[in-house]
């Protein structure tokens, strides 16, 4: 799976009418970008919003991360990606997780593991695509991880620190793809910066699920209250000027990560994050030159 080192994650579009969506990601794939990632969150379903982007770009690649698999039945996930692979070879990328609130007696792991036998079983009257359906995981404990690497291309994992990414890349193994999302903020002053990455994550902190996962990262309660330590908000969002963030960014890959998405925070609802892609195309895409920084 080659969706280039770098790509962008991005919750804009949820905030935006469809001609301004239009006309950014065809500025997105003009910059070089080769992929972009949207989550399914606040309204806009997965497989439209992808069709849209898709419909909009010829080069660009289109990663649902995630589409729910409690938001719809395996026929109609099958239906759509099998659509989508045939209308737009090679350039959609299916990405499954069980998102929303949990579910009293349901268990993640098993849920997603049936959720791919029903995909893996069924039968369809629609055409098969020349190109066939490519599926990540939403992925972060190890035996999710297993599960990505076994019936899935790999993984994508969220708000993850780079020792995770290194954890994840062990569990899967040199072969499955591990795509790692990670939030950055071009601010260079200490207080405002943590400031924006608190408010960012304070949702995560409030959330059982999340609040277990950065405990089984390593962070304490003190690091987890008052908004997140200094040194968990550091490791959440990368911060600071182009150098310092790209540095950063790069230490995923280090670690064993195949492509990185980046989601720009700090950006006010119905607002666009342009100008931030703009300025992470000059500094992380192959042939780009830091002139417009």
């Amino acid at each position: 799976m080659d969706l280039g080192t770098f790509g962008i994650y991005t919750f804009d579009f949820e905030h935006q009418p469809a001609a301004r969506i239009r006309d950014s990601v065809q500025e997105l794939e003009g910059l070089g970008w080769r992929t972009l990632w949207v989550p399914e969150l606040l309204g806009r379903v997965a497989f439209t919003h992808a069709g849209l982007l898709l419909a909009a770009t010829g080069r660009l690649s289109v990663v649902n991360g995630i589409a729910r698999i409690w938001s719809r039945e395996a026929r109609w996930t099958h239906g759509a990606a099998l659509l989508l692979a045939d209308a737009y070879p090679g350039r959609h990328v299916l990405g499954l997780g069980f998102g929303g609130q949990p579910r009293p007696g349901v268990k993640p792991l098993a849920a997603m593991a049936a959720y791919l036998d029903e995909l893996d079983a069924m039968e369809t009257p629609n055409p098969r695509p020349a190109h066939p359906v490519r599926r990540l995981l939403a992925a972060y404990g190890p035996k999710m991880l297993e599960l990505a690497r076994d019936r899935a291309d790999g993984a994508q994992t969220y708000h993850v620190n780079t020792d995770h990414t290194a954890q994840a890349r062990e569990i899967l193994g040199p072969d499955a793809f591990l795509a790692v999302e990670h939030a950055v903020l071009f601010e260079a002053d200490p207080v405002r910066a943590r400031a924006l990455a608190r408010e960012h994550l304070h949702g995560y902190l409030t959330t059982p699920y999340n609040l277990a996962k950065f405990r089984r990262l390593g962070y304490t309660d003190d690091d987890l209250c008052g908004g997140g330590s200094d040194r968990f908000v550091d490791d959440l969002v990368f911060w600071g000027d182009p150098d310092t963030v790209v540095r950063k960014l790069r230490g995923h890959g280090e670690a064993g990560a195949d492509h990185v998405a980046v989601q720009v925070i700090g950006v006010e609802p119905g607002t666009s994050a342009l100008p931030a892609w703009r300025l992470l195309a000059d500094a992380l895409l192959p042939g780009k030159t830091p002139a417009n920084r």
